[in-house]
């Protein structure tokens, strides 16, 4: 396996991205980690499952997520992630939009793909 690259973790992150706007749950499916800890914005755990299934029922939509302020740490077969993101959609019916910034853990397995293992979002002030 090759070393892990910043430019491989960016592909990876905006293959989230449009995976995300897409509700692609295939997508999202290979790219979120069996055991995925996802903190939200509001506090609280959620699971890959949850994740998936908010986009599978529609509960989440996203109309538009744009990243900047985009900072990458790569070490070894894994890197860490910190991206502002404005974000417009949907939860539960209900408009949305906000401005986030999220920090993700990729990890790189013995094939060379890579998964998210943890992730943490909160509001930018």
């Amino acid at each position: 396996m090759n070393a892990l690259t910043e430019a491989q973790v960016l592909d990876a992150e905006e293959r989230l991205r449009l995976a995300m706007m897409a509700s692609d749950v295939a997508v999202l499916n290979d790219l979120l980690a069996d055991d995925l800890l996802f903190t939200n914005h509001l506090g609280h755990l959620l699971s890959k499952h949850a994740d998936l299934a908010a986009h599978e029922q529609r509960l989440l939509t996203i109309t538009d997520l744009r990243a900047s302020e985009r900072h990458v740490r790569v070490n070894g077969n894994m890197a860490v992630v910190s991206v502002r993101m404005q974000l417009t959609g949907s939860y539960h019916d209900a408009e949305t939009h906000g401005d986030f910034r999220f920090t993700r853990v990729w990890t790189q397995d013995a094939t060379g793909a890579l998964q998210v293992t943890a992730a943490h979002s909160g509001v930018v002030a």
